[in-house]
């Protein structure tokens, strides 16, 4: 908000920060995935540092703080996953015994073999949108997952002052404070700035958080 102030390139509401901040977390968040890519295949070809500079040790702690766990409960056919789920780690029956994850294809080779059949001691799923269907079909219960969960909507929360302006107000009880770690925040104001200049149609504003955003990366590789 200082920024686009700063020379009156336009006012940003608290409602539209939210809906930028929000969007800019997203942004930043599957980014680490692509990231972590990356420097697997640097790791892999010896080019990446050790100690402080292993990028992807750093990157597996971003990630894994997002770490989460949750029972599955069954509908009619089938286990509906945590709705702020992005990726499953693992899927586990009973606690102890992990069940496989297969493709849709390849399930159906499974049921119609009498050798390579599921069973309750060697499980398997398919992700199914929002659902797993879980296999044997006689298991309806004592699923769990540890997942990767998506970030928390960032709200800045506020109160008004004499005048009509807004006031920032830690205490309310929706405040949510951005997940990501304080490394991100270069790259986290650069991109709301991109969402604030493309809303407002203020095209130096756009370019500044651009370019700001380009350094960022050159300067993480």
């Amino acid at each position: 908000m200082s920024v686009a102030n700063k020379n009156n390139f336009g006012y940003i509401t608290p409602e539209d920060f939210n809906l930028y901040a929000k969007q800019a977390q997203l942004d930043i968040f599957e980014d680490y995935f692509y990231k972590y890519n990356t420097w697997i295949v640097k790791q892999n070809a010896r080019i990446s540092g050790s100690g402080y500079a292993d990028i992807v040790k750093n990157i597996e702690e971003v990630i894994d703080s997002l770490s989460s766990t949750a029972t599955l409960s069954y509908g009619v056919d089938s286990f509906a996953l945590p709705v702020d789920y992005y990726y499953l780690n693992t899927v586990r029956y009973n606690s102890t015994k992990e069940v496989d994850r297969v493709s849709q294809s390849k399930v159906l080779n499974l049921l119609s073999s009498n050798l390579t059949a599921p069973s309750v001691l060697y499980p398997c799923y398919v992700i199914n949108g929002n659902n797993i269907n879980v296999y044997p079909d006689t298991i309806i219960s004592n699923i769990s997952t540890q997942y990767i969960r998506v970030p928390r909507d960032p709200k800045w929360t506020y109160s008004l002052i004499v005048g009509g302006e807004p006031l920032f107000d830690q205490s309310a009880v929706d405040y949510q404070d951005f997940e990501l770690p304080l490394s991100d925040e270069p790259s986290l104001v650069s991109k709301i700035l991109q969402y604030a200049g493309v809303s407002i149609r203020e095209a130096d504003l756009y370019t500044f958080a651009n370019g700001e955003e380009a350094k960022e990366k050159q300067t993480q590789g």
